[in-house]
C-alpha cells in the first residue's frame, strides 16, 4: 500500500510513519523541515500553501492513502500569526483535495481535525460528543473548523472518500509545546540542576489525554473502518485534572520542587475542561487505549533527559571555565 502523509515531520507525523513502515506501506512525507530521525520511506519538503509542488508529489506517487496532518498546531502561535495559522491550515486542505481531485485513481484521505473546534463545552455536554455546536477560542480552532467543513464539502460534492478525525489532547516522548512536556521538561531541569527547584504553572485545567502511540493506531484504523464523509472524535477515556500530571512526574524525579504561578502561562483562551465522547469511533473501529498515563510521563521524562543531559555538561563546563 502507498500511503502520502503531510506533516510527516512532526510530532504525530513521525509516529505515524513509523506505524507505516511497520504494516510494509511504501510511505512518501511531506514537510517544511527535514526530519532529524527519518523513519525510511521517502521525504521530500513541501509546504502544503504551495500548490504546484504539493500536486507534482500528490499525482506522482499516486498514493492509496493520505493522512492529512500538516498545520500551524499551536493556538497560542495562531493568536499572533492568524493569516500563516488559516492558510496552512485551511488552504492547505484545499490545495490537498484539489490535489486529489486531479488524480485518475481516489485515495481515502484521512484529515487530522481538532478538539479546539468545539471551544468551551458545559460540563453537562462532557464528553462532548460529534454533534456538538463547535464555538472555537482561538484563531487556530477557527481554521480546523474550516479544514474540517472543507473536507465534508469535497466528499459531498466530489465524493473523495475522507474520514475527519477530531484529535483530541496526544502527548508522548517528543512532544514540543504542550503542558506535560512543559511540565516534564521543567521537572528535569530542575532534576539536573538547571533550574530552581520551583515547577513554574499556568491554568491547572483538566484533560483527557491519550498517548501518541494509541492515537497513531486509531488514525491507521480509520479507512477501514470508519463510514466516507463523516467525522469522528478520537481520543483518551479518562480526564485528568493536570495536579494529577504534576503529581506523576512529582514520582519520577530525583529532585523535590514547589509550584510557582507563572502570570505569562495563564491563558484566557484555555478551554477549562477538554474531553471527547469516543463511542463512535470505538464501536465501529473495537479500538481502545492501551497505554496509561504513567507510562506516558515516565517515556516523556526519559526523553527529556537525553535532551537535556548535554546542556547540564555545557553548564558545568562553562561554570569550571569561570572558576
Amino acid at each position: 500500500m502507498k500511503v502520502l502523509i503531510t506533516g510527516a515531520a512532526g510530532f504525530i507525523g513521525g509516529f505515524l510513519t513509523k506505524h507505516c513502515l511497520a504494516a510494509n506501506c511504501s510511505v512518501l512525507g511531506l514537510g517544511v523541515s527535514r526530519p532529524v530521525d527519518w523513519l525510511g520511506g521517502s521525504f521530500e519538503l513541501c509546504d502544503v500553501r504551495d500548490a504546484v509542488r504539493l500536486s507534482h508529489f500528490v499525482s506522482t506517487f499516486q498514493p492509496d492513502r493520505i493522512f492529512h496532518l500538516a498545520a500551524q498546531s499551536y493556538p497560542t502561535v495562531s493568536l499572533e500569526q492568524p493569516q500563516e495559522t488559516f492558510e496552512t491550515n485551511a488552504v492547505g486542505t484545499i490545495n490537498l483535495f484539489e490535489s486529489v481531485r486531479k488524480l485518475d485513481r481516489t485515495p481515502t484521505v484521512v484529515v487530522a481535525c481538532s478538539s479546539a473546534e468545539y471551544g468551551p463545552v458545559d460540563a453537562v455536554n462532557l464528553p462532548v460528543r460529534e454533534d456538538h455546536p463547535i464555538r472555537p477560542l482561538h484563531p487556530y480552532g477557527v481554521s480546523k473548523v474550516a479544514q474540517d467543513l472543507l473536507a465534508a464539502q469535497y466528499f459531498a460534492n466530489y465524493k473523495i472518500p475522507c474520514v475527519r478525525i477530531r484529535i483530541f489532547n496526544t502527548t508522548g516522548p517528543g512532544k514540543l509545546g504542550d503542558v506535560c512536556s512543559d511540565f516534564a521538561r521543567r521537572a528535569v531541569e530542575i532534576e539536573l540542576g538547571l533550574r530552581p527547584p520551583s515547577l513554574r504553572i499556568g491554568n491547572l485545567t483538566r484533560r483527557a489525554i491519550i498517548d501518541v502511540r494509541d492515537l497513531v493506531r486509531g488514525l491507521w484504523m480509520a479507512p477501514d473502518c470508519c463510514e466516507p464523509g463523516d467525522v469522528y472524535n478520537l481520543g483518551a477515556t479518562r480526564i485528568y485534572p493536570l495536579q494529577d500530571v504534576i503529581a506523576i512526574i512529582r514520582e519520577h524525579v530525583r529532585q523535590p520542587f514547589s509550584l510557582e504561578t507563572d502570570c505569562a502561562l495563564v491563558r484566557n483562551c484555555d478551554e477549562p475542561v477538554i474531553a471527547g465522547d469516543i463511542t463512535k469511533f470505538q464501536a465501529c473501529s473495537g479500538w481502545k487505549p492501551e497505554i496509561d498515563l504513567q507510562r506516558t510521563l515516565r517515556d516523556i521524562l526519559d526523553w527529556w533527559r537525553t535532551q537535556l543531559v548535554p546542556e547540564q555538561h555545557l553548564s558545568a563546563s562553562l561554570a569550571a571555565q569561570a572558576n
